[in-house]
């Protein structure tokens, strides 16, 4: 049986005094796929930042790679999550380069690997370039080097599929697999289907800050 990555037992998130989850209950084992669908403001960002240690347990109990969500030390989380976001934790007036070297720097990976992330991720050619130059499919595909470089045990991906071309939506479900039979977890949140899923990833759909239904 797989050892379980992140465990969510009635889990409330309050915003100024909103829930924007409102009793989440929750197993994710090692080296599976979760896909979190939805409608806009049910909760599915929300579920994933606190996954990541990003916002505040309110209510209920959590533990993410064995760290206590509802602790300050959910801060430890950040060396092993992996988050990428619509825009990625990137400065606009730095290039790629040096925005993954100071990364790397901060989280104490090799910065000799940049140049092969990049080229992974099919960004090679434009480390130069200011990020605030960089198209959205391209700032995707600098977040999606971002997270190669720092091979998280967790990875959570919100809208991954966002901006990116063919091409790039090929190569993140070539990317998914690879990530899962390496050992590494991935939940992610989506609008549309996604198109080519690993076996036995579970699709997670929430309505009102609660998962619904899982399948």
């Amino acid at each position: 049986m797989s050892e379980s990555v992140a465990s969510l037992d009635n889990a409330l998130v309050v915003r100024g005094g909103f829930p924007l989850l409102s009793g989440v209950t929750l197993e994710i084992a090692q080296g599976t796929m979760s896909v979190v669908t939805g409608a806009n403001g049910v909760g599915k960002t929300t579920l994933l930042r606190l996954l990541g240690g990003l916002v505040a347990l309110s209510g209920g109990t959590g533990r993410v790679c064995g760290v206590d969500l509802a602790s300050e030390n959910r801060r430890a989380l950040r060396r092993r999550v992996g988050w990428l976001g619509h825009d990625g934790p990137f400065y606009d007036d730095l290039s790629v380069r040096e925005n993954l070297t100071f990364a790397a720097k901060a989280m104490g990976r090799p910065v000799e690997e940049i140049g092969a992330v990049l080229a992974r991720a099919g960004i090679e050619g434009r480390e130069k370039v200011l990020v605030r130059a960089l198209s959205a499919g391209q700032r995707r595909r600098v977040g999606i080097a971002w997270l190669l470089l720092r091979r998280p045990e967790l990875w959570l991906l919100d809208e991954p599929y966002a901006a990116l071309d063919v091409a790039g939506r090929d190569f993140l479900d070539e990317l998914f697999h690879e990530v899962l039979a390496a050992g590494a977890t991935v939940a992610v949140s989506a609008h549309e289907h996604l198109r080519s899923l690993p076996a036995g990833t579970r699709t997670l759909h929430m309505v009102g800050g609660r998962i619904e239904t899982v399948s």
